[in-house]
């Protein structure tokens, strides 16, 4: 005897949208009507077959079939919302050759960087390397693949994957090595490329030139969720649903786990971020330590601040500067580092919306990874601002002609804020030099700037918040 339960409206949308593109059921949808589907035969009612999530209390229960070169979706950011159980039962099974994609590694002893110590990673399709050293150091000594993906478009990717689009086009990364090709993948042990990434297809949209990626779907997707219910929905907390989310839409078999599971009807069908049609496996993990990556404490208030170094008051004229760059009613999307410091600054007469995040292109000895710089200075119509020390060590140029490392992105900079001057960028005529730091002339910033410049007629002291 067949058992029914009635699904909410809800319900009954996700699983009747969801059928069609994972093809678990026996119905497909066609212009708001219900049609057998092609490889079934005899008549079917209008729902999908059975797919309740099935239910774990061991997480290594739920991997354990996961085989040998598996493709994972990994969710987290950071070591904000990782599958730490189901991590750590991918250490008991041994699973190896996994191509992991995720927006980072983790660090050296925790997350991610679990399974790379024991090189159970071939492959990592990630925007960043962050503090991760064993990251850095497999990828630079040729034992590890890793695919370097701006963090945007790689939730994109990922996004189109779970809804069944192949491929986008997208700006970001245009007429950098993303775009070009010859990112290395791969490193022989002598330090030449191996495997080199390949040119992306590029087509002009409204006189904009556009990067044609691929979409992301995986064999499995560990998640990380803080509820689900018994009917396996599931929501997220806070910036926790970060990568998850489109993960669990992305993959043949979607496994969850959960700080606690409640009765179905805890939370309202409207507040449901993953609806139980893309889950499959749910486990509540025993034990979270969420670990913080970087821990930063309050001062006390009878602490003796440290005696500023000369290097910092440079860096806070850069920072007092950059500040002004702020209006009334402006979104400002905030590099790491100095622009972030910059925020403190904020004059408390105007309201500014902010949205920070990590970002830089080190393809060199270092490697930190794209992170979500390419695609800051890939939007459109927005002003791109750069802050920055003038100099490098040595008194080598840091402002060229050309670019000498590999491009973040293309003919994208509106303004270069340094210690010692405030430069306007035009795409055609190129730098004009608008404000210079008190006591300096123009000849001193020729002589310490690797490209010639016009001088603004209307010329001003370097301004400061």
């Amino acid at each position: 005897m067949a058992s029914f339960r009635i699904l909410s409206k809800s319900e009954q949308f996700h699983r009747n949208i969801s059928s069609v593109r994972r093809q678990k059921g026996v119905l497909s949808m066609q212009y708001g009507k219900c049609v057998p589907h092609p490889r079934v035969c005899g008549c079917c009612f209008s729902t999908s077959c059975p797919r309740d999530a099935r239910f774990f209390t061991d997480p290594t229960e739920a991997v354990k079939d996961i085989p040998d070169g598996s493709t994972l979706l990994v969710g987290g950011f950071g070591l904000c919302g990782i599958p730490e159980n189901l991590i750590g039962s991918l250490l008991k099974t041994g699973v190896k050759g996994i191509t992991a994609v995720s927006n980072n590694a983790g660090v050296d002893n925790f997350g991610l960087g679990l399974l790379l110590r024991t090189k159970q990673i071939k492959r990592m399709i990630s925007s960043y390397v962050g503090e991760n050293a064993e990251f850095e150091r497999q990828y630079l000594s040729g034992e590890l693949e890793v695919e370097l993906t701006p963090q945007g478009t790689l939730a994109e990717r990922v996004r189109a994957g779970g809804a069944g689009v192949p491929a986008f086009f997208t700006p970001t990364g245009y007429g950098t090595l993303i775009q070009e090709g010859g990112s290395p993948i791969k490193y022989n042990t002598d330090g030449s490329v191996a495997i080199a990434s390949k040119k992306r297809e590029v087509r002009e949209f409204n006189g904009i030139h556009y990067v044609m990626e691929r979409a992301i779907t995986g064999d499995f997707a560990l998640i990380k969720a803080w509820k689900a219910d018994r009917a396996g929905n599931i929501v997220f907390r806070k910036t926790a649903r970060n990568f998850n989310q489109p993960m669990c839409k992305a993959a043949k078999v979607t496994v969850v786990e959960v700080e606690e599971i409640v009765d179905v009807g805890t939370f309202a069908p409207e507040d449901i971020h993953v609806p139980s049609i893309y889950v499959d496996r749910i486990v509540k993990g025993a034990v979270y330590e969420k670990r913080i990556e970087k821990r930063t404490v309050q001062k006390g208030s009878l602490e003796t601040p440290k005696p500023k170094r000369k290097a910092d008051l440079l860096r806070e004229r850069i920072i007092r500067r950059a500040a002004l760059e702020f209006q009334d009613g402006m979104y400002a999307n905030l590099g790491i580092g100095i622009p972030m410091l910059a925020s403190n600054f904020i004059n408390s007469d105007i309201t500014v919306h902010l949205q920070s995040e990590n970002g830089l292109l080190g393809l060199g000895k270092m490697v930190k990874g794209m992170g979500g710089a390419m695609d800051l200075v890939a939007s459109a119509g927005t002003k791109v601002v750069v802050t920055m020390e003038h100099s490098a060590k040595g008194d080598k140029h840091k402002i060229l002609e050309s670019c000498t490392l590999p491009l973040t992105g293309k003919q994208c900079v509106d303004r270069i804020i340094t210690e010692k001057a405030v430069f306007d960028v035009d795409k055609a005529s190129g730098l004009t030099l608008i404000e210079i730091w008190e006591g300096l002339i123009p000849d001193d910033i020729r002589a310490c700037t690797g490209t010639d410049f016009a001088v603004s007629p209307n010329l001003r002291p370097m301004q400061q918040i």
